[in-house]
């Protein structure tokens, strides 16, 4: 079957979107302990990076709530790769073109951000879209090619910064460019279906008069929080916090973590529709508190690394459990209700790094208790889930 009418070719393109936005979100945290020495940036404005990133994929998550519909999935998706392409060509040149290194950086970040905003809006619907059974798999499957893609990067940046030095950062930027630039034009051939018949999907008003709605938007808050507090800082905090080697920080801190959130995923996928997923979700907030405990309050450095990976197999069925849980609960929300749970999820991957860099710094640079701060978040998720476990029992469905 030809690619433009075969819908497995638009799911590979959309697992090849995750990977992309893995490089978007994970490259530039490697990096963080070079701009701290090479071009003298304070911590906490290295953690605004984060801010940035995500706070300007946050704005294009409420863009595209109210305009994706009208402007089509395929221009907005090929679009999303151009811009992710041309961000991480400008994380390796645009430094050296200012002044201030650090303006080159957040004029690449909100390149990036742009195009890892748009493919956090459109993917989950274009699959949700697919004819195919199984939806709660097919979405955890498709976010586990997210933390994939976070292995990738990392193992092969690790790998070229070993054999070329650290100096060759800026050549790797641009080589990670490739991915986005490869899947534009995949993107452009591939057949993709409306989530919702025209017309008959619910408004942005109306998912927003529900209370169950917003419980999963706090969800989405405390679920990218979660993840990203400890994702985004694992390498500083490998490196500067526990006095290992940048390779074996990368490798034993966020590689890891992004390798137990992948399985984690993988497993949700086979047995997502076998089980009570709030409950499933609270039991991962619960090893999500014992890890951050593990990793900022042990002596030694293994049980630290160790807390790290494990968190990241505590919230992987987090983001994708929301998603499926607002999903079937509201089947009208349509791109207004995944562009705004995108969104919620957005400002939690910015407000969790963003947390623990400020706290780090007002402690004069202590990583370990900056990133203990980073608990409030799947604390107050085990008391979201115990609000939609309340509302649910209500019966409270959103049909628009």
């Amino acid at each position: 079957m030809a690619i433009r009418n075969n819908y497995r070719h638009t799911i590979y393109a959309c697992y090849l979107g995750y990977i992309t936005q893995a490089i978007v979100n994970n490259f530039a945290p490697l990096l963080f302990l070079t701009f701290h020495t090479v071009y003298h940036i304070p911590l906490d404005q290295i953690g605004l990076l984060v801010t940035l990133n995500f706070g300007t994929q946050l704005l294009v998550d409420l863009l595209s709530a109210k305009f994706a519909d009208h402007i089509g999935y395929r221009r907005l998706i090929v679009a999303a790769h151009g811009f992710s392409a041309a961000g991480l060509i400008g994380l390796g040149l645009l430094p050296g073109l200012f002044t201030n290194p650090y303006a080159g950086l957040c004029i690449a970040v909100v390149l990036y951000a742009i195009g890892g905003g748009l493919i956090e809006v459109l993917i989950s619907p274009i699959v949700e879209a697919c004819p195919t059974d199984g939806k709660a798999a097919a979405m955890s499957l498709l976010h586990s090619f997210y933390c994939w893609g976070c292995v990738l990067v990392i193992l092969t940046s690790t790998v070229l910064f070993r054999v070329l030095g650290m100096g060759s950062w800026k050549l790797v930027a641009c080589c990670w460019a490739v991915v986005p630039l490869c899947n534009l034009v995949y993107f452009t051939q591939v057949p993709i279906a409306p989530l919702v018949e025209t017309g008959k999907s619910m408004g942005i008003r109306a998912l927003l008069r529900s209370k169950l709605f917003w419980v999963f938007t706090l969800l989405m808050v405390c679920a990218g929080a979660s993840e990203q507090a400890m994702s985004q800082w694992a390498s500083a905090f490998a490196e500067s916090g526990l006095r290992v080697s940048k390779a074996v920080g990368d490798l034993a801190g966020p590689c890891l973590f992004s390798i137990l959130m992948g399985l984690g995923r993988v497993f949700h996928a086979k047995i997502g529709e076998m089980i009570d997923l709030t409950k499933y979700l609270a039991a991962c907030g619960l090893l999500c508190i014992g890890s951050y405990l593990l990793a900022t309050l042990s002596p030694w450095a293994v049980p630290s690394l160790l807390g790290c990976g494990l968190c990241g197999l505590s919230v992987a069925a987090m983001w994708p459990g929301v998603f499926s849980l607002a999903a079937e609960k509201c089947p009208l929300g349509g791109t207004a209700m995944f562009a705004l749970l995108a969104l919620a999820g957005d400002l939690g991957c910015s407000s969790g790094p963003t947390v623990v860099g400020f706290v780090s710094t007002a402690l004069e640079d202590d990583l370990k208790r900056g990133l203990l701060a980073g608990i409030v978040f799947p604390i107050v998720m085990l008391a979201g889930l115990a609000l939609c476990r309340r509302l649910v029992r209500g019966k409270e469905v959103v049909e628009g």
